[in-house]
């Protein structure tokens, strides 16, 4: 039978992708582990690999298109002994009936995507969507995460709902039409408080000040803006630091760290750096001397390497730092791995592959995902100090400054240092005032004398 391709969840956290480009046209063969299509998610350019064998008969998301839900149908592969013509007929027949199935309501003041065939759910393919079991009976109701979470939040019952996804699964789209058709039933058992409101989108920042987004725009003169559309990255970002700061309570302590030796100590590692082909094998960088203190802190400090949860905490065995790299149009976290068990070469090295891969958007979600804490550094743009946002799941992030000469005092007298003032952003509910206190004092203890570093 033919075998459906859907729009792949690249990521925990993915809902929708950009179907960049496929590598394989109608008619093409297909072997298990080839390359059919590009991804492009809000942070890198994936692989799509086909793990069926057979023949391309329809391609019936184009390249190009936008926001594919995940599980959304873009493909259809004949198998061995099938019609690849007729396969690709049945498969786009049905997509010509889409127009019909009423579309997701959109996001508060976004506007309603139009139903094409490039943009038509993969619902259209079937003739009518099915009822998902009934929970009542005891039978388990198919859905996906986010239109269970959607349905929770709304109080909504979701076996009174029918599911558009594969094999009858309810989906984000099945929810929201139902909520906007008023066919959706209360589910059973009571709430005991109101339903929280939904994710915030990109528009939040504007409608938490009371504002719409045609108000905000009536403050201006026609004509006197260019409008720029969010981009998925631009949107993952809003919507990740506003939920950040709505429900982590932050809290920020400031050290101010002498790095004298620490640059003393740089300017030799870099001098005997073995040169290859007329280059250094490594050049050592401020931030990696950053990126090994805050690890080798942490492990001083194992109580401040957590994760919170609303049942437990997670203490974490390594120092797994990310490191905020701008790119265009927003910024991604790549994770050096056990950055305590690192040499300086070897991060300075990692991040400089991170960094140049990642203005490519060719990271591995499993390459920013993830981990312990993260460093935000701006100190080579000049800025002399400021507080970075917690990106959870960390508990921490540390905020870099410039190193600048300032006056000091220095056994009892006036004396010149090059000082660098850092920020450690802290979610109380994992670290308290003093524990985050010592934390940052390790750091600064290890920046200064930055031989522990190497031992």
């Amino acid at each position: 039978m033919p075998v459906n391709v859907l729009m792949p969840a690249l990521s925990p956290t993915m809902e929708k992708g950009n179907l960049a480009k496929w590598l394989k046209k109608e008619g093409d063969t297909i072997k298990s582990g080839d390359v059919i299509a590009e991804i492009e998610t809000d942070k890198a350019t994936m692989e799509v690999e086909a793990v069926d064998e057979g023949v391309l008969a329809k391609i019936v998301v184009p390249a190009g298109t936008n926001d594919v839900a995940v599980n959304e149908l873009i493909a259809v592969i004949a198998s061995e002994g099938e019609d690849a013509k007729t396969v690709g007929s049945g498969a786009s027949a049905p997509k010509a009936a889409a127009p019909t199935a009423a579309p997701a309501p959109a996001a508060a003041g976004a506007p309603a995507a139009p139903v094409t065939p490039a943009t038509a759910p993969a619902a259209a393919t079937t003739p009518a969507a099915a009822p998902a079991k009934s929970a009542a009976s005891g039978e388990r109701v198919f859905a996906s995460p986010l239109a269970k979470r959607i349905a929770k939040d709304a109080g909504l019952d979701l076996s009174g709902i029918g599911g558009s996804g594969p094999h009858g699964r309810i989906v984000e789209k099945d929810v929201r039409a139902a909520m906007a058709g008023g066919t959706a039933k209360p589910a059973a058992a009571p709430v005991a408080a109101p339903a929280p409101a939904a994710a915030p989108t990109a528009a939040a920042p504007a409608l938490a000040a009371g504002m719409s987004e045609d108000a905000v725009r009536k403050l201006f003169e026609p004509g006197s803006y260019e409008e720029i559309p969010h981009d998925s990255m631009r949107k993952v970002i809003a919507r990740r630091l506003t939920e950040s700061k709505q429900t982590v309570p932050h809290f920020y302590l400031s050290v101010d760290c002498d790095l004298d030796a620490l640059m003393k100590l740089r300017e030799q590692i870099n001098a005997a750096a073995p040169v290859k082909d007329g280059k250094p094998g490594y050049k050592v960088s401020v931030n990696d001397f950053v990126i090994k203190a805050l690890a080798l802190a942490l492990m001083r400090v194992p109580d401040a390497n957590v994760s919170w949860t609303e049942s437990a905490m997670l203490r974490h065995k390594h120092a797994d730092v990310g490191v905020a790299v701008s790119i265009p149009g927003g910024l991604i976290t790549p994770v050096v791995r056990k950055a305590e068990t690192k040499t300086l070469s070897v991060i300075s090295n990692e991040m400089k592959d991170y960094a140049a891969r990642a203005k490519g958007r060719k990271l591995k979600p499993e390459e920013y995902q993830g981990g312990s804490t993260a460093v935000s550094n701006l100190g080579m743009f000049g800025i002399k100090d400021f507080a970075a946002v917690i990106n959870p799941p960390h508990a921490t992030i540390l905020a870099v400054g410039a190193g600048e000469q300032r006056p000091v005092v220095k056994n009892g007298a006036l004396a010149i240092a090059t000082v660098m003032t850092v920020t450690l952003s802290t979610d109380h509910r994992a670290v308290d005032g003093t524990l985050g206190a010592e934390l940052i004092q390790a750091f600064k203890q290890l920046i200064e004398n930055p031989m522990g570093l190497l031992v």
